[in-house]
């Protein structure tokens, strides 16, 4: 699958950020919302020069709001990149790079622990930000590989993500692109209502 879906789309170079700070305020931006949306909410805090640690950490948490206020859920979302930067400032001192050096398992429980961070955005952070070699899990992922058949439709999400890391090489490039073609293949086959199913592959 992953051979055949990297042949038809090539290198998606995903995530769409300039720094790993804007990735990982744009997983958790993208909770419950469309990406275009997240993509209004970055360029608003980009334009006012504030899409750095130090400029989220001085801005108050309504304006905060106000400017991510197309991704939807804001005032939620404003208070999960708050308890970010209190979790970065008390645990890595404020430093991405030094949080970067910080092992996979233990980051991963560390991010777990912060409000309104799931596994998924977990995993986003840790993948795209930190180049973890941790395979993110979401529904498109989900939903292409039950209905070919490849998992039951009530596996966790650890379960899940151990299946397809097992089946590929553990690279983050790799991870990286795998997790963006499922996303791709998602959008535009495998929606809620399939198109075309055996236009990549023949799933039987």
């Amino acid at each position: 699958m992953y051979a055949r879906l990297d042949r038809f789309y090539g290198n998606l170079k995903w995530w769409p950020a300039e720094t790993p700070f804007e990735v990982i305020i744009g997983a958790i931006l993208t909770q419950n919302t469309a990406w275009t949306n997240v993509e209004k909410a970055i360029g608003a805090l980009k334009r006012e020069g504030l899409l750095t640690v130090a400029g989220l950490n001085r801005l108050p948490e309504m304006q905060l709001a106000a400017f991510i206020r197309p991704s939807g859920y804001y005032n939620q979302k404003a208070r999960k990149i708050k308890a970010f930067l209190a979790f970065l400032d008390s645990c890595h001192k404020g430093s991405l790079s030094r949080m970067a050096r910080t092992d996979a398992a233990i980051l991963r429980e560390q991010l777990l622990a912060i409000h309104g961070i799931g596994p998924e955005t977990a995993d986003c952070i840790l993948l795209y930000a930190m180049d973890k070699p941790v395979f993110v899990v979401d529904a498109y992922t989900r939903r292409v590989l039950v209905r070919h058949g490849l998992c039951p439709a009530d596996i966790s999400y650890e379960q899940l993500q151990q299946r397809i890391e097992s089946g590929v090489s553990r690279d983050v490039r790799v991870y990286n692109q795998f997790h963006a073609l499922l996303v791709q293949v998602g959008k535009d086959f495998c929606r809620k209502a399939p198109r075309v199913p055996g236009a990549l592959w023949n799933p039987c």
